[in-house]
């Protein structure tokens, strides 16, 4: 499929995990695609893998200029998509957890969704344009140890549902995608040191035989929803997650 054939989409968080997959999957699928990350060898490897070569702009999500910067030099030619995927993941006991940490959580996971979408909100005025945000299966239900990150999660969906509906009546549609257990290295990251009850944690486990996600299951939703074959849909929050929340 040449779904975006002449689209220009920006993908954020894309030198490793689900950012590299989806910005792998846009250019596939025809679009001229710009990649953010701090992380420029991640970036340059991405590059590598994608189909045609894209613009790539390291940025830094918890600097809201840096975040418009970004969004800039993507709408350069203009911009049809932003796929909001950078974030951040530190869990652990909650009596012991560092507001720093929490504070910065919520500055990379949260406001910057919001700086991106306020800097691209021209630009898909003109465009007709969508974004997509990541939020989680922790922004759908209380999971225990990651009180931060369900936070910042949780205002990703307010995020996306409030700017649906400020914004339907300019041609602009939201939706966020909300992920469980996806084989990345921030899902993957070690446990915490600490009293972690892991029957707490596992009540969440994907109950579909060999249920965790891989990066590229995400990206094929993200182009979904960023395609005109969703174009009805705006304000939702489409979780795929092995199960994970269905009981």
């Amino acid at each position: 499929m040449r779904r975006f054939e002449g689209k220009n989409v920006l993908v954020t968080g894309a030198a490793s995990g689900i950012g590299r997959a989806t910005a792998i999957r846009f250019a596939a699928e025809g679009a001229k695609v710009t990649i953010g990350d701090i992380n420029a060898v991640g970036l340059s490897e991405t590059a590598a893998m994608m189909a045609s070569p894209p613009r790539v702009q390291p940025f830094d999500a918890s600097d809201f200029a840096s975040c418009k910067a970004l969004v800039d030099a993507a709408a350069a030619d203009g911009l049809d998509v932003v796929c909001n995927v950078s974030g951040m993941l530190k869990w652990g006991p909650s009596q012991d957890f560092s507001l720093d940490d929490f504070e910065r959580i919520l500055k990379i996971n949260t406001t910057s969704v919001f700086a991106m979408c306020q800097a691209a909100y021209p630009h898909l005025v003109k465009s007709k344009g969508c974004i997509v945000n990541t939020a989680s299966t922790a922004a759908l239900q209380g999971i225990a140890y990651t009180i931060a990150y369900s936070a910042s999660k949780h205002g990703v969906a307010a995020i996306t549902k409030g700017l649906a509906v400020e914004w339907a009546s300019k041609g602009i549609r939201i939706n966020a995608i909300c992920p469980g257990h996806v084989n990345t290295p921030m899902g993957n990251a070690p446990p915490p040191p600490g009293d972690v009850d892991w029957a707490l944690v596992m009540r969440n486990a994907p109950k579909l035989t060999e249920g965790m996600c891989e990066p590229e299951h995400i990206a094929g939703l993200f182009a979904y929803l960023a395609s005109d074959e969703a174009c009805k849909i705006t304000g939702s929050l489409f979780t795929m997650d092995g199960g994970q929340l269905a009981g």
